[in-house]
């Protein structure tokens, strides 16, 4: 059997080619009055976002409980006191100012609100793909292209529309698109729901490309020349938390609906501890099913298989009502906002 990480040797070749050329080729630019990095700011947003994450996983699988509820608030008592450090220190990690700027703010968290909806839904489309529709890997690669080309082309064409529009409508009217795209995934099935799937991967990758696009532009422009590389910092830094926060609560909760429905969706001639072992993941029941007798196996998998379908309409529904209130937020906040707000500073 092959190993699975020799997916990521490919990219070897080309990190090499960038530390052997980069330090040539690649201007760099260094603050001589930079401040001296805050390690203990850095230690606690560390604690603070792995305390949150892992316990929202942990709350899915284990259910409710006070050990990760109050994991959580512990978490979010750090992340306070984490605000409060960068308010008083010379030389913060984060500069909280900046959030003083509309063009920032509101760009900053569409940013960031895009790709947690964009990872969270993400996580169940592979698994669709292979383990409820059956295809091979190689065939649900090939089917999530055109996710990849719709954002191409909308990052391609968001410069073109901006030249006829303010930016805020222009993002707004791509996350309305992106809205549009993820309750799409309300109507795939077990059993046909792949060309709706694809028609939604397509409408939500269009819609959230203006979002990229712009945001970024906006995020780093909106900020003072000195201040432009702790803009990107935090830019990027949105993005990751993001994701991370997408795969984790928008996966949580289609676990949970997901362990919820499998557990009293089959017969009691089904052994205990196979329904068990399958609820932890779609691909443990597929494989539990394979050593349960026919008629037993087939009712297990399509139980597991509808279950993780509805999961996956869950997540198509979260995710258009969080990129809804996006738009609202965007086309109502940011309206004002020029394609170059380099006059918005802070103060």
């Amino acid at each position: 059997m092959d190993w699975w990480g020799s997916v990521f040797l490919i990219g070897v070749p080309v990190m090499l080619l960038l530390l052997a050329v980069g330090p040539f080729l690649l201007p760099e630019f260094k603050d001589p009055n930079a401040g001296r990095v805050d390690v203990f700011s850095a230690g606690l947003s560390l604690a603070c976002i792995l305390s949150i994450i892992y316990r929202v996983k942990r709350l899915a699988q284990d259910g409710a409980g006070w050990v990760p509820a109050l994991a959580i608030a512990a978490g979010l008592a750090v992340g306070a006191v984490f605000v409060r450090r960068q308010l008083t220190l010379a030389d913060p990690l984060i500069d909280m100012r900046l959030f003083r700027v509309p063009a920032f703010s509101v760009s900053l968290a569409s940013y960031t609100l895009g790709t947690f909806v964009a990872f969270g839904v993400f996580a169940f489309v592979a698994q669709y793909l292979q383990l409820v529709l059956g295809l091979s890997p190689l065939a649900a690669g090939l089917w999530t292209t055109p996710f990849a080309l719709s954002f191409i082309v909308g990052s391609l064409v968001t410069p073109r529309m901006t030249r006829h529009a303010r930016p805020a409508f222009v993002m707004a009217g791509g996350l309305a698109l992106a809205a549009v795209g993820f309750a799409l995934f309300t109507q795939v099935g077990t059993r046909s729901g792949l060309a709706v799937l694809v028609a939604s991967l397509v409408a939500y990758s269009l819609g959230l490309a203006p979002t990229f696009t712009l945001a970024t532009d906006m995020i780093v422009g909106s900020a003072p020349p000195e201040r432009a590389g702790a803009a990107s910092a935090l830019s990027e830094t949105g993005s990751e938390l993001g994701g991370a926060l997408g795969i984790a609560i928008i996966g949580s909760l289609g676990t949970a609906l997901y362990r919820g429905e499998l557990a009293g969706a089959v017969s009691s001639g089904i052994p205990r501890e196979a329904v068990e072992a399958a609820r932890s993941t779609l691909g443990t029941a597929v494989a539990v099913a394979e050593r349960l007798p026919y008629d037993a196996g087939a009712e297990l998998l399509d139980a597991a298989r509808t279950a993780f379908t509805d999961s996956l309409r869950l997540s198509g529904i979260v995710s258009a009502c969080v990129v809804a209130v996006a738009a609202v937020l965007v086309a109502v906040l940011l309206r004002d906002v020029r394609t170059s707000p380099s006059e918005q500073s802070a103060e």
